[in-house]
């Protein structure tokens, strides 16, 4: 059996206790995770900062060959770690396949983001009260960063905060998700094992909201960046004290088909981008919003294209859904659609399931003051409302705590630039799925769904500070 230990910094190093991670599609122990404290949480830190100081002294074109030799190793091991994936978290394996695919790509997205993170040179002579001098800013690494990461990409997410931060000079404390914890320990060893690497600058331990908590609070860390929850975010805010935080918090992605839209093209796309993953994505299609003149005809194509896709075993290569992370989401998730019918609503496709395999849920007649349209589900749900106007649909799609991504289908460019310009969030898709992320981007969201930038590049700038020099 696999045994995911903890790394500190280089050193791999077992607690004495254990805990079984086992497949949420058929219970079987994958692996057994060594069981942290609040104690070695505080050691692993104290060692990060010491890491750290030799971290910033690393040599850039060194900093960028590690990133691509990782990349190569992962490359090498994509099969290996794409079944990991699967047997930790249940991603199909076509899926995980895919995120594999995508790690490497941020992996190299990184180094190149770092290659062109740059200062500026300042004219300190622009106002009156100036004078000539040479002045420029230039970026530092901040020192020690701690990332907590999510089970729903346990690799991906994971490389969107650790590479960026290794690569601007850093030391990294990650906690993965207790679900996910083989797959971190195992790129962490593609890390700490380069030739490249730079010593004790990567570290790993596993735990809950205890460990979670001493990372945290402490004064070491200069930035925590934390993909999960709005109330574990809303803790985080109030207890991290003066240092970034940057949160990732999740979604209630919306979408509105107009009546010029291909509603063939958006049919197909929308039950992609509901059931991907199971909807256990934070930018997971939630919530259409459909004219009333195409309401029926988007919504028996909707009901079709779901249909068509396969419910069952994460390992068949056939498989597009698989099973929810744990019994209490399968739990949840139909207390989502019960509370609904009970509302008025109806099920068009779907609504059941069997321990946590849950078939596509494509859920009809909903009004936007159902629950199932204000909360984020995290399941394979998707509701329809019928509107009258594009104005109707804008109003009830701000109308939410949330604020991740949003699309628009439509044909009309006028319509397309007003959805661009109005919808309240951290980004727009036009003619495709809210769903829709290309790494490379800057990604985040506003109100509840978090404060910061994810991407390579902004992440860089997230774990870097600037020093303002003037030569006189």
């Amino acid at each position: 059996m696999e045994q995911a230990v903890v790394w500190f910094g280089s050193t791999p190093i077992e607690t004495g206790g254990w805990r079984e991670v086992r497949n949420p599609y058929d219970g079987s122990v994958v692996s057994r995770v060594a069981v942290c404290d609040e104690a070695l949480a505080a050691k692993v830190l104290a060692h990060a900062a010491c890491a750290a100081e030799s971290a910033r002294k690393v040599p850039l074109s060194r900093r960028i060959l590690w990133m691509e030799d990782v990349a190569q190793r992962l490359l090498e091991a994509k099969e290996e770690f794409a079944r990991t994936i699967t047997a930790e978290v249940g991603k199909p394996i076509a899926l995980a396949r895919i995120e594999v695919d995508r790690a490497i790509e941020t992996l190299r997205l990184s180094a190149m983001a770092a290659a062109n993170l740059t200062g500026h040179t300042i004219p300190t002579d622009i106002m009156p009260s100036g004078r000539q001098t040479m002045s420029f800013y230039r970026r530092e690494p901040v020192g020690v960063v701690v990332a907590i990461t999510p089970f729903n990409f346990p690799l991906n997410l994971v490389m969107h905060k650790v590479a960026p931060a290794l690569a601007t000079g850093n030391a990294v404390v990650l906690k993965p998700a207790p679900e996910a914890p083989l797959t971190a320990y195992k790129i962490a060893k593609l890390f700490i094992e380069s030739p490249y690497a730079t010593a004790d600058a990567l570290s790993v331990l596993y735990g809950d909201a205890e460990v979670g908590s001493v990372l945290v609070t402490s004064d070491i860390p200069r930035v925590i960046s934390f993909t999960g929850s709005v109330p574990v975010g809303r803790i985080i805010m109030k207890s991290a004290g003066i240092k970034k935080v940057s949160l990732e918090l999740g979604g209630n992605a919306a979408t509105f088909i107009d009546a010029t839209a291909d509603l063939d093209h958006a049919a197909k796309r929308c039950a992609i981008g509901a059931f991907s993953n199971s909807g256990q994505v934070c930018i997971s299609l939630q919530r259409i919003y459909v004219h009333e003149g195409v309401y029926e005809a988007f919504a028996a194509r909707l009901a079709q294209e779901s249909l068509n896709l396969k419910v069952g075993s994460p390992w068949d290569e056939e498989t597009f859904i698989g099973p929810l992370i744990n019994d209490e989401a399968a739990a949840r998730a139909m207390r989502w659609i019960q509370s609904a019918v009970s509302e008025g609503a109806r099920v068009a496709v779907g609504g059941h399931a069997e321990g946590v395999m849950m078939v596509p849920t494509v859920m009809v007649d909903v009004r936007d003051d159902m629950a199932i349209v204000c909360e984020e589900v995290f399941a394979p749900i998707v509701s329809l409302v019928k509107v009258g106007s594009f104005d109707e649909a804008l109003e009830k799609i701000n109308n939410s705590p949330y604020g991740l991504q949003y699309s628009i289908f439509t044909n009309d460019l006028k319509l397309a630039m007003r959805a661009v310009e109005e919808y309240r969030c951290g980004g727009v898709v036009v003619n495709d799925i809210p769903t829709l992320r290309f790494d490379v981007q800057p990604y985040g969201g506003v109100k509840e769904s978090g404060v910061g930038r994810e991407g390579p590049l902004f992440a860089c700038e997230e774990f870097t500070e600037i020093k303002s020099v003037i030569f006189c």
